[in-house]
């Protein structure tokens, strides 16, 4: 008998506000001491209040309007009452049956996935397992930080999509700003419910907790289908339970049975008022969000022509992205203004926005040692950046000179025609100097010129190198081919 699988997602995400969700420590993903950013109101000491924070509230909004949800005019928030270590209060303020937003839905592959709620409730602590002890710590830094819970009805059908739904949610997040989204620092984190059905009765539900990559997501789902499947083929029951991934092994393991929402005895919070929002609150979150990824991608291939790789590594990194637009808006502007008074057509504008693609992912991304992150102590303005890519198309420097330029352009910041004048860079386009030189070269390499008559192709090539070592780079390549086919009398 062949199964269907079907996943849902519940994804947790850390936001990055400035304070924790109900009181004022900093929410600080990068502190490296424990239990330093804490007090009495996130330790859940007797007798303290919580005061929501609106930002959070502001970014839970915000990502629902971007998913298509429905935001609550009126939501609450819930006790959810459970032990753990890690847990100060012994419940935590989460939300129930009045989320803040709810029925969205996202196309992943132009197949609608519905979204069932978004909703904002406190982050836990973070247990601390010290090898070969018989002891677990407690960091509670974490307890207390605004977690955005997104759920999603289960309209997953494989482990792939399930995969691509998180990255795409993942970029979503940092275009809207409300999350670095970093699954190696916990901020985010995928829990995956699998059944499987033949297609007449649906199946158990089992939960994979806590996926920290998506990797891990992948992986785990694809295991726990097999796992299923094998089950279910030899005529066994599957139990509804929790999972863990182990990533050694790349097997689910049993954590614990799964728990009913009975078992959280929900209630509201008794110490926070109900939440009411007006419509023109609304209105002015709608008016924050950008332009998220799929219709960055479907503008970056019809404005600027470039391929699907070219135009993901634009749209995955939103701050390069950003900059090559500017680059691109700037590059015409310079080749117009040059002593060669270039038109601008729409072929050579795709040319000019290709070579800027090229070498921002490429000799640019190698600058960067291929993080292709353009930060705060990156010095070559998007200005210096397109005049070094004008003068490339409009032959002013060779791309041997281009490298040097580059180097020079992300050391020191400096623009690329002060560095070409500074180190006598400038390309020589002289004919009547080059053909000299041709000329010189031709005399002294007679062997490469007979090897060329008799068929050597590689010998061209050869004289044209001598001819650049010659002028150390600085003689345009073009007038230098051309000047040594006539000397030769060969037309190749």
């Amino acid at each position: 008998m062949r199964y269907q699988t079907v996943i849902g997602l519940e994804i947790h995400v850390e936001l990055n506000t400035k304070s924790k969700m109900f009181c004022s420590c900093s929410n600080d993903p990068n502190e490296k001491y424990p239990n330093v950013n804490v007090c009495p109101i996130c330790l859940g000491h007797p007798g303290t209040l919580p005061v929501i924070n609106n930002e959070a509230i502001k970014k839970v909004i915000k990502t629902g309007l971007s998913l298509n949800c429905q935001i609550a005019k009126v939501s609450k928030f819930d006790r959810k009452n459970y032990f753990y270590p890690d847990l100060p209060k012994g419940y935590q303020i989460s939300q129930y049956d009045m989320p803040l937003s709810k029925q969205g839905f996202f196309k992943i592959d132009a197949r609608k996935i519905r979204i069932r709620r978004v909703h904002l409730e406190e982050d836990t602590g973070r247990l601390v397992h010290p090898k070969d002890t018989d002891y677990s710590l407690v960091d509670f830094n974490r307890a207390g930080i605004p977690l955005m819970e997104l759920v999603t009805e289960p309209d997953l059908r494989s482990a792939k999509e399930a995969k691509r739904f998180a990255q795409e949610l993942q970029l979503i997040f940092r275009y809207l700003r409300v999350s670095n989204a970093d699954m190696e620092k916990g901020q985010l984190r995928v829990e995956a419910n699998i059944s499987l059905t033949d297609s007449q009765v649906l199946g158990t539900k089992v939960e994979i907790k806590n996926l920290n990559s998506f990797k891990a997501v992948e992986k785990g789902i694809e295991y726990e289908i097999k796992r299923q499947t094998k089950l279910l083929k030899r005529g066994e029951k599957i139990i509804q339970e929790t999972r863990g991934w182990d990533e050694k092994k790349e097997i689910t393991v049993l954590q614990r049975k799964k728990e009913e929402e009975y078992d959280y005895r929900y209630f509201p919070e008794p110490d926070l008022p109900e939440l009411h929002f007006e419509s023109d609150f609304i209105d002015e979150i709608k008016k924050e969000i950008p332009e998220l990824p799929q219709k960055r991608r479907e503008r970056f291939k019809k404005e600027y022509n470039l391929l699907d790789q070219e135009i993901e590594s634009f749209v995955q990194n939103i701050d390069l992205g950003e900059y090559f637009e500017k680059v691109v808006s700037e590059s015409a502007d310079w080749v117009k203004s040059t002593k060669l008074k270039v038109k601008i057509k729409k072929l050579e504008k795709d040319k000019l926005t290709k070579l800027a693609s090229n070498y921002i992912l490429t000799d640019l991304q190698a600058l960067l040692k291929g993080a292709l992150v353009v930060g705060e102590d990156f010095l070559i303005s998007p200005e210096n950046f397109a005049e070094f890519i004008s003068m490339i198309f409009t032959g002013e420097i060779s791309s041997k000179i281009a490298k040097i330029v580059l180097k020079e352009m992300f050391s020191t910041g400096a623009d690329p025609s002060h560095i070409i004048e500074e180190k006598g860079l400038a390309q020589l386009i002289n004919k009547k100097e080059i053909e000299k030189i041709v000329k010189e070269m031709i005399l002294k390499n007679q062997k490469a010129v007979k090897d060329f008559k008799k068929g050597k192709a590689n010998a061209f090539q050869f004289m044209i190198g001598q001819v650049m070592q010659k002028t150390k780079g600085r003689a345009n390549p073009d007038i230098v081919k051309e000047i040594l086919k006539r000397e030769l009398g060969v037309d190749i």
